[in-house]
């Protein structure tokens, strides 16, 4: 198991390289120059050049990279050219934020996701599967911007049950921190349940057909057993999978999830740093989800290993 994880890790490592040659180049093609936005209205000539040498934006592109490479590998992500604030504490400020709306959004969707897809499979071309489909359909079609919205007007502005906006810190207010949550959560749950219940349907249904579920149940097992702990049982290693791979998705941060509910999160600081052209916050945050989704599939492969037996076997 060891040697399959260090094998993974090894892979990581020009996976990260390239991310970090692709994000630094490209970023350089953004319009405007940021220098310009740091000094002022006045703009003074003097100002204008110790600000591009400070930050080294003088040198050639491939020297900039380089030194930051260099720094980032000491733990050194860099400073914020508009908060003048190391990139690694906005990201320890913002991550919090991220999981936990990750988190949720996954809880939404194991609650929604699994149980209709179970239910759809094994209720097969029935009115419940053709509902279930039409309900996981409608949930991939709905734009997560305009539900929000309209569960912000709904839920908020009519009903006045949840808060419009912002974010509590779950450690000094978990109540609040989860009824600020509650809608931003669902919204992405929403579209995350209708991709895990159409996995999860066909992963049970490849599983339903096999001839020891049949045998169980000609031995007179309840049906509840034959579904849950005999089908579901070996049905669950690709759901896992998925599960993992979405949870890297949500740690990238849902930008227009976060926008529209004025969630410090990840998704909010990355569109703040392209608009103000904060190359070191888009690299740091950058590096960082790409650390995330990575790690995020090596949770997936071990899991499967531990998981599949067959597997385990030819490690």
């Amino acid at each position: 198991m060891y040697r399959f994880i260090a094998k993974r890790l090894l892979v990581a490592i020009p996976t990260l390289l390239i991310i970090s040659i692709f994000v630094f180049s490209l970023q350089k093609l953004l319009p405007g120059d940021p220098v310009l936005a740091m000094a002022g209205e006045e703009r003074d000539p003097q100002v204008l050049e110790f600000l591009r040498e400070k930050y080294r934006l003088n040198d050639p592109v491939p020297y900039q990279y380089v030194h930051w490479l260099g720094s980032a590998l000491q733990g050194d992500l860099g400073i914020s050219l508009r908060t003048n604030q190391p990139v690694l504490e906005l990201v320890a400020e913002k991550l919090p934020v991220t999981i936990q709306l990750a988190i949720m959004s996954m809880i939404f969707a194991f609650v929604i996701g699994v149980p209709m897809g179970i239910l759809a499979a094994v209720k097969k071309n029935t009115i419940i599967d053709y509902l279930a489909n039409l309900i996981a359909l409608t949930g991939l079609s709905i734009p997560n911007f305009w539900l929000g919205i309209m569960l912000i007007l709904l839920v908020s502005v009519n009903l006045g049950w949840l808060p419009a906006s912002g974010y509590e810190p779950f450690f000094s207010n978990p109540i609040r921190s989860i009824e600020t949550m509650l809608m931003p959560s669902f919204v992405l749950g929403n579209a995350l349940a209708a991709t895990l219940m159409r996995h999860t349907r066909s992963a049970m249904l490849s599983v339903l057909s096999a001839d020891y579920i049949r045998t169980a149940r000609a031995k007179g097992l309840p049906e509840s057993s034959v579904v849950l702990e005999h089908s579901f049982r070996n049905a669950v290693l690709p759901i896992v999978t998925l599960t993992a791979l979405l949870f890297g998705e949500l740690l990238a941060g849902a930008v227009l999830t976060e926008q529209i509910f004025t969630i410090p999160g990840f998704g909010k600081l990355i569109v703040d740093a392209v608009f103000n052209r904060d190359y070191a916050v888009v690299q740091g945050v950058v590096i960082c989800t790409a650390i995330g989704f990575i790690l995020m599939n090596l949770v997936a492969d071990v899991l499967y290993v531990l998981l599949n037996p067959r597997m385990r076997a030819s490690l």
